[in-house]
């Protein structure tokens, strides 16, 4: 790999321009507390390792991976093996954790909305993030410039919140992992709130659109799941790593990501469950409904059959029927068909056939 030029997999983002930006802190418990941050950098200006020093942890935040020069030049800066750039750079693989001794590398799928579109499940979009933990410093690679989950892991950092400061890289990390975690969450209620309303509607409007909308959320929930489930693999192989970038304390937060994707998977299966059921719903009142029609028409048809024999009777024209030059024939007939008529109808009623 190293000898031939790394190739980005994946959609083309050629547009983009490739944005890097670093957040460097030291413990806001340490005497000489400080964070600096900076943004819009060239690859000259980013850190490298022996830079970072004692007490001192770095995050680079990589914003589009279709330039794989310059994903291969951070990752020879930082020593990544190359298979791990070969995984950075392929943006249609499955989540994963890599352990590659000196550094860890966490692969998630992050769902984020579209601030341009409206709201609703058709407004996410889903990328892959990279996530590089050494010993002092994590490199985030993110497939888009189009928006993150990480923006409440900034503003914790930049103003000393909580125990993000205390800790080094490895706490870092787990932030990062947790905000994509719970970025899911967002995505579940509004998949919920599209289930709620599907549900109330599924009786009451046209069948062909609202099957149209439940099978395109339905299809969301097994998109999100394919995502989803690999998740729980990955920290359960973060939680029982024995890599000594992770220490025991952060492990136990680890733990709580883990219960966090169970949760996940077990509302999602819910929701599967809920959307096939909304299916069945939709085709049974959509029978009904046809089944309705078809009462009425067959309703119809029924009463209209002795109707139409005695109509065709006196229209055969015979010469010699009697009732043809009868004056009170015609009234006399309409009445008989009226009362026929109405007969089979109070027939049908009491026997509960209408």
């Amino acid at each position: 790999m190293m000898a031939g030029a790394a190739v980005a997999v994946g959609p083309e983002n050629s547009g983009e321009k490739t944005h890097l930006s670093t957040i460097r802190y030291t413990s806001s418990l340490a005497n000489n507390s400080a964070l600096r941050e900076e943004i819009d950098l060239t690859f000259e200006q980013l850190p490298s390792p022996e830079t970072i020093i004692i007490g001192e942890t770095a995050w680079i935040n990589v914003d589009g991976v279709h330039d794989p020069e310059l994903v291969q030049k951070i990752g020879q800066r930082f020593n990544l093996h190359p298979l791990s750039i070969e995984d950075v750079l392929n943006t249609t693989i499955r989540p994963k954790q890599e352990d590659y001794d000196d550094y860890l590398l966490v692969i998630l799928k992050m769902i984020v909305r579209n601030k341009s579109a409206s709201k609703g499940i058709a407004s996410f979009v889903t990328e892959q993030v990279s996530i590089v933990l050494g010993k002092n410093w994590v490199i985030t690679f993110q497939e888009h410039h189009a928006g993150d989950v990480f923006d409440g892991i900034r503003a914790r950092l930049r103003g000393s919140m909580g125990k993000l400061r205390a800790n080094g890289a490895d706490f870092l990390a787990y932030a990062l992992i947790d905000a994509v975690v719970d970025g899911y969450f967002i995505v579940l209620e509004e998949l919920g709130e599209e289930i709620e309303v599907l549900e109330s509607q599924v009786t009451s409007t046209d069948s062909t659109p609202m099957l149209t909308q439940i099978h395109a959320t339905r299809n969301f929930g097994l998109f999100l799941r394919r995502y989803v489930w690999p998740v729980r693999d990955v920290l359960a192989g973060l939680e029982r790593s024995d890599s000594c970038l992770i220490t025991p304390s952060t492990k136990i937060f680890l733990r709580d990501v883990y219960d966090h994707a169970v949760e996940i998977m077990e509302m999602l299966e819910a929701y599967r469950e809920m959307a096939a059921g909304l299916m069945e719903l939709n085709l049974s009142a959509l029978s009904n409904r046809m089944n309705s029609v078809m009462m009425v028409l067959t309703t119809v048809t029924t009463i209209f059959m002795p109707l139409t024999f005695i109509a065709g009777v006196y229209g055969m024209n015979f010469e010699f029927m009697p009732e043809l030059h009868w004056k009170f024939g015609y009234p006399l007939i309409m009445s008989v068909m009226a009362l026929i008529a109405l007969g089979m109808l109070v027939v049908f009623r009491r026997r509960k056939w209408i």
